[in-house]
């Protein structure tokens, strides 16, 4: 985190997390010593895991309450992208799933190139491939401008088809 932690992310924090009655004054504890230094966060996370399990629903849920803390005070640092994605880590939740939630959470966020093109995981680059030229012909700014379309979705066509072609470009590099 950027050092600073910001009223509007306690008050985001007190949104996700209930704190129980007489324990005000541990958070405070906790979330002062978050604004020194995160050091020693791995080995919480580490204990949250076997707390709640390999895999348990419960983990991407904290991980979704940690970007609503993160974003609560209309910013996001790069330290709070680290520190959230080794949380990730820790908690083994797949890249695919990290990516899915902070793209929720982080307005421009990469999204998880899979789900731009449309296809699950580990499907055949074949499979890739051919929904990537789908995408392609049917998002391309020439073929929308042949049927009419006002420049505003010609401009949005073309972010559309630069996320398309980014997602392809991180597939079949990891293919290759």
């Amino acid at each position: 985190m950027s050092g600073q932690v910001t009223r509007n992310e306690v008050a985001a924090f007190r949104e996700v997390f209930v704190i129980p009655d007489g324990e005000e004054a541990n958070v405070a504890r906790v979330y002062d010593l978050a604004r020194q230094d995160t050091a020693g966060f791995e080995d919480y996370a580490r204990r949250i895991r076997r707390l709640f399990g390999e895999g348990a629903a419960a983990l991407p849920d904290l991980i979704e309450g940690l970007f609503h803390i993160a974003v609560a005070d209309g910013d996001y640092h790069p330290e709070e992208n680290r520190f959230i994605a080794r949380v990730a880590e820790i908690f083994r939740l797949p890249d695919h799933e990290f990516l899915r939630i902070r793209a929720e959470f982080v307005p421009g966020a990469e999204r998880d190139p899979y789900e731009v093109l449309g296809v699950p995981h580990g499907a055949p680059i074949e499979e890739v491939r051919a929904a990537w030229r789908a995408l392609v012909r049917e998002t391309h700014p020439d073929r929308l401008i042949a049927h009419g379309l006002p420049e505003e979705a010609i401009r949005l066509s073309e972010k559309r088809l630069v996320c398309i072609n980014q997602a392809w470009e991180r597939i079949s590099g990891k293919a290759a």
